[in-house]
């Protein structure tokens, strides 16, 4: 994976299709894991991911964004997933800001997971003050599923520098209930399918 992504070069019919799928089954999501640095005790990613049976329709998206892994899981479902960060800057963004969703939820999730790449860029997940900054808008991505850690959790670290699991066993550090996030797509848009021999493998 070499530079940014030429999007001009993705045919369009290629590329609607694409977002389309994306815009009912991907998903764009923020994870946060701990680390023993009790200044720095959070490691924060971003990723896009697509889960499915059927492997074919994931290595279009590999192939026309040009990054990313497809896995199988033990159950036999299919993910792909792109979690670098320059990845993730040059070439998924660049992509979805070419071909659009049509969803508001969708439009919504991505604005959003743009803003906070812009701030991991330039490096201000490093701080406290960047770490409310993320969570403030991660509290309006996707609705529904539990995350994995609370906020509470998350900001009590750079308070104590305890683990994780110290905290969850610290009644004191509740907070209000938030608007969790399920971190899926809504329904499949209606963008038609193009044929066969446009899509290859």
């Amino acid at each position: 994976m070499i530079g940014m992504l030429d999007v001009k070069k993705i045919p369009p019919h290629i590329g609607y299709y694409l977002a389309g799928f994306a815009d009912g089954e991907g998903s764009f999501n923020v994870r946060f894991r701990p680390r023993g640095d009790p200044q720095r005790p959070w490691k924060v990613s971003l990723c896009f991911n697509i889960s499915q049976q059927d492997r074919v329709i994931l290595a279009l998206f590999k192939r026309y964004l040009q990054c990313g892994t497809i896995r199988q899981r033990a159950d036999g479902v299919w993910d792909y997933e792109v979690n670098n960060l320059n990845a993730i800057r040059d070439h998924v963004i660049p992509f979805f800001k070419r071909f659009r969703f049509l969803s508001a939820k969708k439009k919504r999730d991505f604005s959003k997971f743009c803003q906070i790449a812009e701030i991991v860029l330039r490096g201000e997940h490093e701080t406290e003050e960047g770490i409310r900054r993320i969570l403030k808008i991660r509290r309006r991505m996707n609705d529904g599923r539990k995350r994995r850690y609370e906020e509470s959790e998350i900001l009590a670290r750079f308070r104590t520098g305890e683990s994780s699991e110290t905290v969850r066993r610290t009644p004191e550090l509740h907070t209000p209930e938030m608007r969790q996030s399920d971190l899926r797509g809504d329904t499949q848009s209606g963008y038609p399918t193009p044929p066969p021999d446009s899509i290859g493998s």
